[in-house]
């Protein structure tokens, strides 16, 4: 009982800071599993199936609010989930250490970028929109979608951030769609590779889903609430906090 509730508080503060920053749930989630005695495989495999609450508690609150476009959703579906699927089966050989690593620089380095760039993400931009933007948009989201199925740590932040970067979308739409499609789908498909590959701690669940679903909620509220500005504030202190955990844990 002490380690279901402590599941469920834990899970919750995770996904309140994930839906709103657009991402790092996995970097309190998934080293709690492991903290609490399961291997990595398993901890990745449960820590997978928990966020997808996240993606549906976050996408109740986002459809809500009408500001996503279906469209692009789709068409990040279409991109990112051959990459997830894709990072679900290679992670099994691979030194997940290293790749820690090497995400917490990227991570960092991406905060470190917003945080010199002052007004990236407060307003929307119509860019990169013809065939040959489109085609690179898709490369970029089926690495990062390679990246999330093989490590599901922060790969949120990505999405978020070649969303605003790359497609012009301000900070509170990027989060939005990072939810839905990431959050939700690509999350879905990663759960179910993953389950098919090693075990999951199914006793484990309840709690975790209960938290992730209101603190996606919750978080995605907070977001549309506080806007663009706010949400920038709180991706820098996240990335920040991800990328050097993930490199010094």
């Amino acid at each position: 009982m002490i380690d279901q509730i402590i599941l469920l508080f834990i899970s919750w503060v995770a996904n309140i800071f994930s839906a709103f920053a657009g991402g790092g749930a996995g970097l309190i989630q998934l080293p709690l599993l492991i903290f609490l005695g399961l291997p990595f495989s398993i901890a990745l495999a449960t820590h997978k199936i928990a966020t997808v609450a996240l993606g549906v508690g976050a996408t109740i609150r986002h459809v809500k609010e009408g500001h996503t476009s279906w469209r692009l959703n789709l068409y990040m579906l279409l991109a990112g989930i051959p990459g997830v699927m894709l990072g679900a089966w290679y992670i099994i050989g691979i030194d997940d250490r290293l790749a820690e690593i090497a995400l917490g620089g990227l991570t960092l380095a991406l905060g470190i970028y917003s945080i010199f760039k002052p007004t990236l993400g407060l307003e929307s931009q119509h860019i990169h929109r013809d065939a040959w933007g489109l085609v690179v948009g898709g490369l970029g989201l089926f690495v990062i979608g390679f990246t999330n199925g093989a490590l599901s740590a922060g790969t949120g932040l990505f999405a978020t951030m070649w969303l605003v970067k790359w497609f012009g979308l301000d900070y509170k739409r990027a989060v939005g769609h990072t939810m839905i499609a990431v959050g939700l789908f690509w999350n879905a498909s990663g759960a179910l590779t993953m389950s098919m590959l090693t075990e999951v701690k199914w006793e484990w669940l309840p709690a975790l889903i209960l938290g992730s679903l209101l603190g996606g909620f919750l978080g995605a509220h907070l977001a549309l609430k506080l806007g663009s500005t706010w949400i920038k504030r709180g991706y820098e202190v996240v990335t920040i906090l991800v990328g050097l955990l993930l490199i010094f844990r």
